[in-house]
């Protein structure tokens, strides 16, 4: 049985250019920071998720969305989102990976993060359900 906030993930449309400028960007390096992954998460999926890890009721995020502004707490909870992300990138005998500097929706991340988050091939695209806060999407691009 799942907590009250536990995610649920289906497939989702690819991540486009357009989407960019309201996502969190992720960028994750080896310990040489070579670039080797990119997450980026929707603007309401940063809102939810940074709310539902801080505890912090829905109207925060719903707050955030209608403001078209992330909080500073919530922000910083949707960092924490992303620094756990990095479960999901390293595995057993590849060298580690961990979250390397991240870019709040608005923050203008560099170009060949955004060309990776971008490019076919080596992706993965969901669609998240925060229970009982809400959802977006979250894209994940192997760089290296």
């Amino acid at each position: 049985m799942s907590s009250p906030t536990s995610p649920e993930a289906s497939p989702a449309d690819l991540l486009k250019a357009a989407d960019v400028p309201r996502t969190l960007v992720a960028l994750y390096t080896d310990e040489r920071l070579q670039l080797m992954a990119v997450i980026g998460m929707d603007f309401e999926l940063t809102a939810y998720a940074g709310a539902a890890i801080g505890l912090i009721p829905p109207g925060g995020a719903e707050a955030c969305i209608e403001d078209n502004e992330i909080s500073k707490m919530i922000g910083e909870n949707a960092i924490e989102v992303c620094n756990i992300l990095a479960g999901l990138i390293n595995r057993e005998g590849a060298p580690r990976v961990k979250l390397h500097q991240t870019f709040l929706p608005g923050g203008g991340p560099p170009a060949d993060a955004v060309n990776h988050l971008l490019a076919l091939g080596r992706r993965l695209d969901l669609k998240v359900d925060v229970s009982g806060y809400g959802g977006g999407k979250v894209s994940l691009a192997l760089a290296g």
